[in-house]
């Protein structure tokens, strides 16, 4: 497989791509992760990571495919975000606890004129956990980077999901098969 960029410093995106044994590096730029207010979740998924890809795209003359990603959390039509602190991130929690959220992973790919954009959907459920439960996760693992204040990778993952349907990684924050199999494409019809 062809190497390629990756517009972002998620060390779980990096994992993934590895684990994938896709050749990568990683080229990040600032970007506004503000977005139009009549966009639905998927759309502002797709809208930062747009962001994202252009922001490398326009800084450098490179030709090879450049890969961002934003992922959200959405709870009943309400997007979740990082958590601020340790009382946030506990109140998220409990938002979440004993229910069924979303999350949505925008992928952009550019490769020379071509762009490829999609969202990917994963409905996730906890457990009903306690709030000794969210808080010993939240001390331990400190979610402060992860939109909904967890990873499904960690303790809480294993203890606290009840079902999962859709693409685990996505979850992660990359839907990586799906990448893999448009980025293979991408490169045998655009050499």
């Amino acid at each position: 497989m062809q190497n390629i960029i990756l517009a972002s410093q998620s060390p779980r995106r990096k994992q993934l791509l590895e684990w994938a044994e896709v050749p990568f590096e990683v080229l990040v730029q600032e970007t506004d992760e503000s977005y139009p207010p009549n966009l639905i979740p998927s759309e502002i998924a797709i809208h930062i990571a747009k962001n994202k890809a252009l922001a490398i795209k326009n800084s450098t003359k490179i030709s090879i495919p450049i890969l961002a990603a934003d992922t959200i959390v959405v709870l009943q039509n309400e997007i979740i975000n990082k958590p601020k602190n340790r009382e946030d991130a506990i109140g998220i929690l409990t938002k979440l606890s004993g229910k069924k959220h979303q999350v949505i992973t925008g992928v952009v790919i550019l490769h020379n004129e071509k762009e490829i954009a999609f969202a990917d959907v994963t409905e996730v459920e906890f457990h009903t956990l306690t709030t000794s439960q969210l808080a010993f996760y939240v001390d331990k693992y400190k979610p402060y980077d992860k939109a909904g204040a967890y990873a499904i990778q960690e303790w809480i993952g294993v203890v606290g999901i009840k079902s999962i349907n859709g693409d685990f990684y996505n979850v992660m924050g990359l839907p990586v098969s799906r990448v893999v199999d448009i980025i293979n494409n991408l490169v045998l019809v655009n050499g």
